[in-house]
């Protein structure tokens, strides 16, 4: 969804009655009735399953994931979950901001380095990441045109008075996943309302297709690059389960006659090369944007895919993201971004911009080495409840709560190993009810709370952002008993918003 259509958001009114009695004011979907029709709910996941394989909401089998012989659908919510109309246009008001700010962050050695110094010691995963970084730096950057993809994620914190507000959770600027599949789900939630005779619900959906804009970014960066013949690369996991999500964006980019080929870590090692002028070569093809569906987490490198990484960031080619950018989607950037005057600073002459972001910060809480980091601890293990402690890792299920919170932070408290972690307010928001639709398992009704993923893409040429948009939403549901984890990683399911 591009600046155009943002306006079209405000003039949508809520549907009459669509907060229900006993739930706060616009958070309620009108289909509370439905819930507790047991037959109606049999005849309507019957239809949505079908409809989720007709529109190709598809994911490759656990038993099977590197072939398309076996496919299923990806898991996904009955209804359509209600969202504040006031807090979705938030979020899509605040993305371009937030594009601005990580290609900002991408270009500002010094702060990553001051930002990073202390995680550096303890992380060895990020220390890696920022010796390429540095050596790509004294070296002198080959690459000329930098994009972006990222895909910032919220929740809607009920508050103490109940009223919802927009929280950030985080920022991924490395493989932000699901802009293909979330682009096929809102003709599956409209054909189910429709079998449950709710039309008029049906018609109020948004229309999304992330994919299309994150072609956009890329077509344009290709552009830039200035070589027609060149290809983009989809660098891609060893298992690729979530394939179709990748082949939606793939499909848009040959509608516009832009050749893809797809590789792993180990095909560059063994097959890419640099010419003099570090124009990047796969198989004798010159390659124009590598786009990273992969190298987040540690166990996606080997020494061998190390030195992968390394020919690639020294390269021409247009990196989504080069390892600036992913060094600045870290939790540690993060938590130094609510510093106060740390934006101010990043973002000079962009005041409101900066108030717009900072709205969006939970209570982010820096665990360095020292009187304030221990005092964070402290306080933290005093209530455990009150926080979630999160690592330097992207990809799901890794943060941690309650007791489990408690246990860990008591044994390093006194370590250096704290300062690999964050400390965050925990967002509380309202569950809703709703039925979860996943492969082989029972049909059954579970309390719910939702995540709003938008999608930016920015393509800046030298030190000119010559695209900067949101172009499109992600919401994932998961059941209240799972704390963690997004669709690939099992626990969250994909869903479509209805505003109220």
């Amino acid at each position: 969804m591009g600046r155009g259509e943002r306006g079209a958001l405000s003039n949508r009114v809520p549907p009459p009655g669509a907060a229900a009695a006993g739930t706060a004011p616009g958070m309620a979907a009108p289909w509370e009735d439905v819930l507790r029709d047991g037959p109606a709910i049999q005849e309507a996941a019957a239809v949505a399953v079908d409809a989720a394989l007709l529109q190709g909401v598809l994911m490759r089998t656990e038993g099977r994931p590197n072939d398309s012989d076996v496919v299923n659908f990806a898991p996904f919510t009955l209804l359509p979950s209600a969202v504040p109309s006031a807090l979705f246009e938030q979020a899509y008001a605040v993305q371009q901001d937030f594009n601005m700010l990580v290609d900002a962050i991408s270009q500002n050695k010094e702060f990553l380095e001051h930002t990073l110094a202390s995680t550096i010691e303890v992380d060895d995963f990020t220390a890696r990441l920022f010796r390429i970084h540095t050596q790509v730096l004294e070296e002198g950057l080959a690459q000329s045109v930098f994009l972006g993809i990222n895909r910032s994620d919220y929740m809607f914190d009920s508050g103490v008075d109940g009223t919802p507000a927009l929280k950030q959770i985080e920022i991924n600027t490395i493989a932000a996943s699901f802009g293909g599949l979330t682009s096929r789900t809102v003709a599956v939630h409209g054909q189910v309302l429709k079998v449950l005779g709710k039309p008029q619900e049906a018609s109020r959906l948004l229309p999304n297709n992330p994919s299309r804009g994150l072609a956009l970014g890329i077509a344009k960066a290709w552009e830039l690059y200035g070589c027609p013949s060149a290809v983009v690369m989809f660098l891609v996991e060893e298992v690729q389960r979530n394939i179709f999500d990748q082949r939606c964006v793939e499909n848009e980019l040959w509608n516009r006659n832009i050749a893809v080929i797809r590789k792993r870590f180990r095909d560059v090692f063994e097959k890419g090369s640099l010419d003099e002028a570090r124009r990047l070569y796969m198989d004798g093809q010159e390659v124009a944007v590598v786009y990273y569906r992969e190298g987040y987490v540690p166990s996606n490198y080997n020494e061998q895919n190390w030195e992968a990484r390394l020919l690639l960031e020294r390269s021409r080619a247009v990196k989504c993201p080069d390892i600036a950018t992913q060094l600045a989607g870290t939790k540690k950037v993060q938590q130094e971004l609510s510093r106060p005057g740390t934006l101010e600073r990043l973002l000079p002459g962009h005041a409101e911009a900066v108030t717009r972001i900072r709205a969006t910060f939970a209570g982010l809480y820096s665990l360095e080495m020292g009187a304030e980091g221990d005092k964070v601890a402290a306080m933290a293990i005093a209530d455990p409840d009150r926080f979630v402690l999160k690592p330097q890792r992207e990809g799901g299920g890794n943060n941690l709560y309650g007791e489990e919170l408690r246990q860990v932070l008591e044994k390093i408290r006194d370590s250096p190993q704290r300062t690999s972690y964050i400390l965050m307010d925990k967002i509380k928001p309202r569950p809703a009810m709703n039925y979860l639709l996943r492969a082989h398992s029972p049909l059954q009704v579970s309390e719910c709370i939702s995540e709003l993923g938008i999608f930016g893409v920015y393509v800046r040429q030298g030190s000119e952002l010559v695209l900067n948009e949101a172009v499109g939403h992600l919401l994932r549901t998961k059941a209240v008993e799972h704390a963690d984890g997004g669709v690939a990683a099992g626990v969250a399911v994909l869903d479509t918003p209805y505003l109220v």
